[in-house]
């Protein structure tokens, strides 16, 4: 089931540009939503959407990684800038190999952590290789420390600010 199909209220009805999807999406319609990595391959569904208080802006999707959590369910808090949405396959791409997410800083469903906690948040932007201050655009892991102090931006493509289709933009509150 996509976010088309959880849409209760119609918004993503009209094909012909009127709307609020892709630019801007309900967030209910998002939970379900199935995550896969660049290889394809499923890694799991968003189980929540995590909104930053003080500035407005989504902080992270928390997913359920499938494939290597044997008993019980293990929730994972993913930076949103580290999420990309696939409009055409109406899902998010994580680019991350199956196998990492084995490493990946996660959390019991009756255990949260404070994600407000500078470490914990520091943590889990490191291990996706994001920019934890709100509204920062994604960064690569290995230049992480060096590019927060001279607050340089992602050089993918998407982020260059010319980009038509704004669900590529990463690190922006839309995917």
């Amino acid at each position: 089931m996509s976010y088309a199909d959880r849409d209760k209220y119609g918004m993503y009805k009209d094909t012909t540009g009127a709307g609020p999807g892709p630019a801007l999406m309900g967030a209910d319609t998002l939970l379900g939503e199935d995550v896969v990595n660049t290889h394809d391959e499923k890694l799991g569904d968003i189980k929540e959407i995590m909104l930053d208080m003080h500035s407005g802006q989504v902080a992270y999707a928390v997913l359920a990684f499938h494939g290597f959590m044997g008993i019980g369910e293990k929730l994972f808090a993913v930076p949103w800038q580290a999420l990309r949405l696939d409009t055409v396959g109406k899902r998010f791409i994580l680019d991350v190999d199956k196998d990492r997410l084995k490493e990946a800083p996660g959390f019991n469903k009756d255990s949260w952590p404070d994600m407000a906690d500078i470490g914990w948040a520091g943590q889990v932007h490191t291990f996706y290789g994001t920019d934890p201050r709100p509204g920062a655009a994604a960064m690569a892991p290995d230049t992480l420390g060096a590019d927060m102090a001279s607050g340089s931006v992602d050089p993918r493509p998407g982020n260059a600010g010319g980009d038509t289709d704004l669900s590529r933009i990463r690190g922006s509150n839309i995917g």
